[in-house]
Parts: structure tokens; sequence; C-alpha cells
């Protein structure tokens, strides 16, 4: 288990960035799981770096989950680009090879 699933904000901070840090974790953490189950290893962490990308792009950090689901949405958007051309890709593979009557 990622040992950052476990972090827990301190109690007696005021400060807004533990709940931010926590609601980024948790997106991040959901939204790889997701992609590891579906699509494999290889595909997760290429769409963990494509959602860092779109966290790093946008001014300022999300206040809200919705924020944050906007972030999975574009990164899922390019992970759909990927399997879509290697599915092309791979589709057109095999049409091309001769075909044996």
């Amino acid at each position: 288990m990622n040992p950052l699933a476990r972090y827990q904000p301190p109690k007696d901070s005021d400060h807004p960035c533990p709940d931010l840090a926590t609601m980024a974790q948790r997106e991040l953490s959901a939204f790889f799981n997701a992609i590891t189950q579906l699509f494999g290893s290889e595909q997760a962490e290429l769409s963990a770096g494509d959602w860092l990308r779109e966290l790093i792009e946008i001014e300022g950090l999300p206040a809200s989950t919705r924020e944050w689901r906007s972030i999975t949405a574009k990164a899922s958007t390019q992970l759909a680009s990927r399997v879509r051309v290697n599915a092309s890709s791979q589709s057109l593979s095999l049409s091309t090879e001769p075909q044996i009557a």
C-alpha cells in the first residue's frame, strides 16, 4: 500500500495546505488505482505523469473536489488518446497480416 495513503494532516493546523494535499493525494491515488486495474501499471504510470502535468499547468491549487476531478478528466482524455492509438495500431497490424484461408 502507498505510504502516502495513510497521511493524516495535523489537527491543530489552520493552514489549508494539509487539506489540499490530502485532496490531491486521494484524487491521484484513486485515479492511479483505477487505471492500474483497467489498463495495467504502465498506463497507470503514464497517466499519473499526465495528471501531475495538468496540476502544474493550472494557476493555484484546486480548492474543491470538482476542481481536482477536472484535472483527472483532462488526464483521462490523454489516456483515452493513448489507448485509442494503441488499439488502432494493433488492429491495423492485424489487418495487414496475410490471411490464411
